[in-house]
């Protein structure tokens, strides 16, 4: 090998350094060990912060026992150490008494210089190393003592109470001292001291000054966070917590890689809504946050209980907050989230007509938007229209619009289909305009429009309608509406009459069209 160097070590398959065994072997007890091994040669594949922590160590070495620490580095530096057993056994003053050093004055730190070295935790093999060496859970402690006496971080005493007293929970302890710091040592760091984005206490109350900082941390340390103050998965009852991490989901989804590791983080987040939401979450609040919280793979358990809230308060909703994409059945709706939402709506006020009402006519509205889509089946549509009970629509106008939408939008629909979806229509609830308009309809079975006309003749009185026979087609009828003041012949019995020739002209239709299908069937087969 070259005077320069005298042996390689490669780390965790990044990068290859060429290193001398003297200066490194004065610093590093590990490495003294390994080279009492006759190769020279060595692969390290756990080393803390990978080849640049590694580069820092070497820089040690190479500068005679001197390198500057700072928050950005201090912890990388002490894992390193740690590793590399560069304890005062091997050289006095070495790295890791050097770190140490530094870290004793962690409570005289910036604000800032907080965030900044818990960044540096992002890789999954560097964070285990400082989490099982104590630093984090003292950086932590730091932190949120900075918390509780810059701002009213109440929820320290109201939603960890128990944790923080508990005996078995050292974190907790240490988190108990922390933010008892005795006054004279600089906790609180000046305004200047601080990050601009935490200077300013936002007056909205969905957001609260340090969100911004913390949101900018990796999610192990932001769930050491809320472990530390006892507000993690189920525990979490705190609505600042909730809304911070509801401010932390939606500033990393446009660039989450791995929605696994943030999947504990929305499971907390979730719990905090299931807890606090009814009281603090307006309806459409509360369908913004389960579309966040649904990218990450939240529990059904606590998918279910979000929609009961949001189920408990259908009736604020709007069409905006109903029209979620779906992946069911390749619909371009989620119309199996809303049939959901409907049916626990229902289940709570059933006796509340007024709500019952005022949802009819969202679920009406919600019909048309829906009805043009393709990969929409009629039974998904007839189990939107049933989930509300009869009574709740004084007027099936609507229904019939979106039923007319559907037709359209489908036209190879059969026959027995066509009928099949209408009858969720409730004939005596059309108004006569909309009857007249189901009458001429081509795309409505004959026999429908038939009953729907038998359904208006006990709300229509004498002379006051008469059908025009020269312009009827045997699925078609023109109503006209004559003045009450006109002198016309024809009365109820008039219009019994022409119905039971109507009637008559439907099975003449029936028959015609079951002719043309065995017709068609035949040419069929003789097109083989």
């Amino acid at each position: 090998m070259s005077k320069f160097y005298d042996m390689q070590i490669h780390i965790n398959d990044e990068e290859i350094f060429f290193i001398h065994e003297k200066l490194i072997s004065k610093y590093c007890g590990k490495l003294k060990k390994m080279l009492n091994d006759e190769r020279r040669i060595f692969h390290i594949n756990d080393f803390p912060g990978g080849s640049y922590g590694f580069e820092l160590a070497l820089k040690f070495c190479y500068n005679n026992g001197k390198i500057t620490i700072n928050a950005s580095n201090v912890l990388i530096l002490h894992c390193c150490a740690h590793y590399l057993e560069m304890s005062e056994e091997v050289c006095s003053n070495n790295l890791l008494q050097q770190t140490q050093t530094f870290l004793d004055g962690i409570y005289d730190w910036k604000w800032n210089e907080i965030i900044v070295s818990l960044k540096c935790c992002e890789c999954e093999k560097f964070y285990t190393y400082a989490n099982s060496y104590g630093i984090l859970e003292k950086i932590i402690c730091v932190l949120l003592a900075k918390l509780v006496q810059n701002s009213d971080f109440n929820f320290i005493t109201s939603s960890s109470s128990s944790s923080i007293s508990s005996p078995e929970s050292n974190f907790a302890k240490k988190l108990s001292f922390s933010t008892k710091v005795s006054s004279p040592k600089k906790i609180v760091p000046d305004c200047a001291e601080i990050q601009l984005g935490s200077i300013i206490k936002s007056s909205s109350p969905n957001k609260v000054w340090w969100f911004e900082d913390l949101s900018t941390l990796p999610p192990k340390i932001i769930e050491k966070f809320l472990k530390g103050i006892g507000a993690y998965k189920s525990d979490n009852k705190n609505l600042i917590v909730t809304r911070f991490l509801l401010y932390y989901m939606k500033k990393i989804t446009p660039n989450c890689k791995s929605i696994s590791e943030y999947a504990s983080l929305g499971e907390t987040a979730a719990h905090g809504v299931i807890n606090v939401g009814d009281k603090n979450f307006s309806c459409r609040g509360l369908f913004c946050v389960l579309r966040i919280l649904s990218k990450f793979g939240i529990s059904k358990d606590c998918r279910n209980e979000m929609e009961k809230l949001i189920g408990g308060m259908f009736d604020k909703a709007t069409l905006d907050d109903l029209l979620v994409c779906g992946h069911d059945m390749g619909l371009y709706y989620d119309v199996s989230f809303v049939v959901r939402l409907i049916k626990v709506f229902v289940g709570i006020n059933e006796n509340d007509v007024e709500k019952m009402k005022k949802v009819s006519g969202l679920i009406d509205k919600y019909l048309i938007e829906i009805s043009p889509d393709q990969n929409l089946e009629i039974s998904k549509f007839l189990e939107v229209v049933e989930c509300l009970p009869d009574f709740a629509r004084d007027c099936f106008d609507g229904v019939y619009r979106a039923i007319d939408i559907y037709l359209e939008s489908h036209p190879m629909i059969a026959f027995e289909e066509s009928s099949r979806l209408c009858r969720c229509l409730n004939y005596n609830k059309l108004t006569f305009e909309v009857c007249k308009d189901l009458a001429k309809n081509q795309r409505i079975p004959p026999r429908i429009a038939m009953l729907a006309l038998m359904s208006q003749q006990k709300n229509v009185p004498p002379c006051d309608y008469a059908i025009d026979e020269s312009e009827m087609s045997p699925s078609q009828i023109i109503l006209y509406h004559q003045d009450k003041n006109d002198n016309f012949l024809e009365d109820k019995e008039d219009m019994r009459i022409n119905l039971e020739r109507m009637q008559w002209r439907v099975r003449e239709l029936e028959k015609l069209c079951m002719e043309m299908k065995v017709q068609i069937t035949k040419l069929n087969g003789y097109n083989v």
